[in-house]
């Protein structure tokens, strides 16, 4: 090898390594302490899951914990401070936000993902070929009289009918029971409720009598244990799917999901980083854990509030959203 290139060699692999080693004190230097606490809704958890597994890759040092104690429950862990995020399978409450501003607890709602409630029964059952929403309101309302299936339509076996579904902290069991029942809480008691629902998928699987309702996640991770069942919200029936969940097709199950964040916790470098690695990761980990992602641009909405600290819920009615393109619309007033 001549002189020349000889340098020209070594003066490229001296500058290879000077980038290298001044990447790796730059990251050395970004690298952050602490912990992040979440808790809530067991059908975001997956989501949450997920992207605290990712964010252990690009900062090892921060402990990201996530529990499951429905979306209820964490937020009431959430308004009394003792946790930074809290998921929600469906917005804050009148009386929440009341909480909040009792407590002093500030909070941003962030739209993360997009489900469709899932109506399922066990593999075995070969009669149900869809359900109205009427007939759910039916099998589901406070006084219902349906014990058989044979009660919900003529022509199915006198077979018994046993139901599953979340528990009263439930955000997803909120959603299904005012969008079927008319009021939210308003619900059958006699039915297997589960705050998890890894243990509801156990329990139809292995109840061929079984109906029950959860997230579209733990359908689609489960497709070998249950049968989805195409839902008739007045146009027809409709399986869910990311095609039908996304274009609104699937109604009136279909729903955006939340992480409400405290203000006062991004003053945490942690946590922080933490809240943007997670709007920044959330359409590819959703799609991965069986959701479906939100247009870019309320993604990029939820970045500005996060950056402008912009605290308010724009459901303040209480109305559930319906649909993605409604979410878009919506504006965020400051509590």
């Amino acid at each position: 090898m001549n002189t020349g290139k000889f340098i020209r060699c070594l003066t490229a692999t001296l500058l290879i390594f000077a980038v290298s080693a001044f990447s790796s004190l730059s990251a050395s230097a970004e690298r952050l302490r602490g912990t992040v606490s979440i808790d809530g809704s067991s059908t975001v958890f997956p989501i949450s899951e997920a992207v605290a597994e990712e964010f252990l890759t690009v900062q090892p040092r921060v402990r990201v914990t996530v529990g499951v104690s429905g979306t209820g429950g964490g937020f009431k862990k959430f308004l009394a401070g003792e946790t930074d995020i809290n998921d929600a399978s469906r917005p804050i409450k009148m009386k929440e936000v009341n909480t909040s501003n009792k407590n002093g607890v500030g909070f941003i709602e962030l739209p993360i993902a997009y489900d469709g409630l899932s109506v399922v029964v066990n593999r075995k059952n070969d009669w149900v070929d869809h359900l109205t929403v009427e007939e759910l309101n039916k099998i589901w309302q406070p006084g219902s009289l349906v014990k058989r299936w044979s009660d919900v339509r003529e022509g199915w076996p006198a077979k018994e009918i046993r139901l599953y579904g979340p528990g009263t902290d439930s955000g997803t069991f909120d959603y299904f029971t005012e969008t079927v029942n008319g009021k939210a809480g308003a619900s059958r008691p006699d039915y297997t409720a589960n705050e998890d629902d890894n243990a509801l998928v156990q329990g139809i699987s292995g109840d061929e009598g079984s109906l029950g309702y959860f997230g579209y996640a733990y359908y689609a991770a489960n497709k070998d244990k249950l049968r989805v069942v195409a839902v008739d919200g007045g146009k027809g029936p409709v399986v869910p799917t990311e095609v039908t969940i996304n274009s609104g097709a699937y109604a009136p199950l279909s729903r955006p999901v939340f992480i409400y964040v405290r203000p006062d916790a991004l003053d945490r470098k942690e946590v922080r980083a933490f809240v943007n690695f997670y709007i920044e990761s959330a359409p590819m980990l959703a799609t991965e854990v069986g959701y479906i992602p939100l247009p870019d641009s309320v993604y990029k909405r939820a970045m500005l509030r996060v950056e402008t600290r912009e605290m308010g819920t724009a459901y303040h009615d209480g109305a559930m959203p319906q649909s993605a393109d409604l979410l878009a619309d919506k504006e965020y007033p400051h509590e």
